[in-house]
């Protein structure tokens, strides 16, 4: 009786599953009309090219050199002819007492960036849409904005020149206090509140565009409720402005999160030195130096390969976990 019904099933699939000529048809139709779509739209479509060719170039071209994290690469033999070791390289790293500094002065840093650096942009703009003078509002706006267009050269320099045991505004003003000699730029306690400073000042103003944009799209209406009701401007905060970016700060978290190990290399490298060097080596540093001063190549590419599958990880399971727990992912 079960092999009827079974079979049933079966066939009753088969029925309803389209003949293969047909979907071979449909197939053919689909093609047809995305063709027509893109010559009536062609400029737009040669607008995509630049980038296209950007990302083929210059992203996907280069990961054909990952094939050396598993070889012992020769620069004389080329990525063909040098030796296949496997996970060698990667084991290596794991064993290597180096790995246990890196990854925690990385993952020490990018915490901090997230607990601090990465709710900065987030007040900053609930407090400009608090503003209603539209002078003042666009002032303070174009000021905060500046510093991302600074490099990463300019604002290490701005940085020794502040905090320089030799005349440095902020170490003068904080020996007045203390009555001791602070050395900022040396002293390894003060390497990490340095890094997370410079990112809240060069990207926090940045960081409120995105922010701004979607305040603009609450609903005034609400607000206006809220005020007969007798809601407080906290309230107003709390219970409409803040729920209206939810999904833009869960988008924006989850990018975060997938450059948690990528801590920046411009600035990570301008403020080591040999005093700091034991908290202030990452990944990114210790990439360029195995890689590039020791020439270390396959070594250094298994430490970058690690580095961004990590990254893949993470951002796939905070977008399952956003998901999860009710907000819009990524995808």
């Amino acid at each position: 009786m079960s092999t009827i019904k079974t079979e049933t099933a079966s066939q009753r699939e088969i029925a309803l599953k389209p003949p293969a000529k047909k979907r071979m048809t449909s197939s053919f139709i689909q093609l047809k009309d995305f063709i027509k779509h893109v010559k009536n739209n062609k400029w737009l479509y040669l607008l995509v090219v630049p980038g296209l060719l950007y990302f083929l170039i210059f992203k996907y071209a280069p990961m054909y050199g990952i094939i050396i994290a598993f070889k012992d690469y020769v620069p004389n033999l080329g990525i063909h002819g040098s030796k296949w070791v496997g996970l060698e390289n990667f084991r290596d790293f794991f064993i290597n007492p180096d790995f246990m500094r890196i990854m925690s002065n990385t993952l020490i840093i990018a915490f901090l960036n997230i607990l601090v650096a990465f709710p900065a942009p987030i007040v900053l703009a609930l407090l400009l849409n608090e503003v209603r003078q539209a002078i003042y509002k666009r002032i303070v706006q174009t000021m905060v904005y500046v510093p991302h267009f600074l490099s990463w050269t300019i604002v290490a320099s701005i940085t020794f020149i502040l905090f320089s045991i030799d005349g440095g505004i902020v170490t003068k003003l904080a020996q007045s206090i203390t009555g001791q000699e602070i050395s900022f730029l040396t002293d390894p306690q003060w390497f990490r509140p340095l890094i997370v400073l410079q990112v809240i000042w060069k990207e926090m103003g940045w960081g409120t565009i995105i922010y701004l944009a979607a305040l603009s799209a609450v609903d005034q209406e609400q607000y206006e409720a809220a005020i007969m009701d007798g809601a407080g401007r906290f309230r107003r905060v709390w219970h409409i402005t803040l729920p209206a970016i939810r999904s833009t700060i869960v988008i924006m978290l989850i990018m975060r999160v997938g450059s948690i190990l990528s801590t920046g290399f411009d600035q990570i490298y301008l403020m080591t030195n040999a005093l700091n060097r034991s908290v202030a080596d990452v990944f990114d540093t210790y990439v360029y130096m195995m890689g590039i001063t020791s020439g270390a190549y396959s070594y250094s590419t298994a430490v970058g390969l690690f580095r961004s599958v990590i990254g893949i990880v993470l951002v796939l399971s905070t977008n399952k976990l956003a998901k999860k727990l009710g907000q819009n992912g990524l995808y």
